[in-house]
């Protein structure tokens, strides 16, 4: 432990990493698209509860990751959960700029009033130009980067990446 993390600081840290590991996981599940990333995304309640989760074209060609796993949270029932405790966890920065659809992944979240954000990669520029890491900073949510699992999700994502992108 570094000295300046304390205990709950590593447990979070340990459970941000084993939850971004699940949407990374679940990300392998999306169907191919040379046109759209392969994203997993996991809604947990600040008692660590896994409420819902999706991943990209899970239940239509078009929908992302975080659509879906809060339109999962949505079916669930009234919502009696803390969301402003709750953290969303993606393998890829909630976009900012859509095609198919009104609203971004970003104004999703905010709309939901989901508190907390984990993800591993920045989106590159390669599809959009994305902003959500700062818009969702500025609707007051916290975003936590764990830049060091962002392998993971070019990995998944290899088809779409080229050489200039790095």
């Amino acid at each position: 432990m570094s000295p300046d993390m304390s205990p709950d600081m590593t447990i979070q840290a340990e459970a941000d990493r084993r939850w971004l590991r699940e949407a990374i996981k679940l990300s392998r599940r999306c169907p191919p698209s040379g046109t759209a990333y392969s994203v997993g995304a996991i809604i947990v309640a600040g008692d660590g509860t896994r409420l819902a989760d999706g991943y990209s074209r899970d239940v239509d060609p078009h929908v992302h990751a975080e659509e879906s796993a809060l339109a999962a949270l949505a079916r669930s029932g009234p919502s009696h959960m803390d969301l402003p405790g709750a953290t969303i966890y993606s393998s890829l920065e909630p976009c900012s700029s859509r095609r198919s659809r009104p609203r971004t992944c970003t104004h999703l979240i905010l709309a939901a009033g989901i508190g907390r954000v984990v993800f591993a990669l920045r989106e590159p520029p390669l599809l959009a130009d994305c902003h959500g890491a700062e818009l969702l900073r500025q609707g007051g949510v916290e975003v936590v980067e764990i830049g060091d699992m962002a392998r993971l999700v070019r990995e998944v994502n290899a088809h779409l990446f080229t050489t200039q992108d790095g």
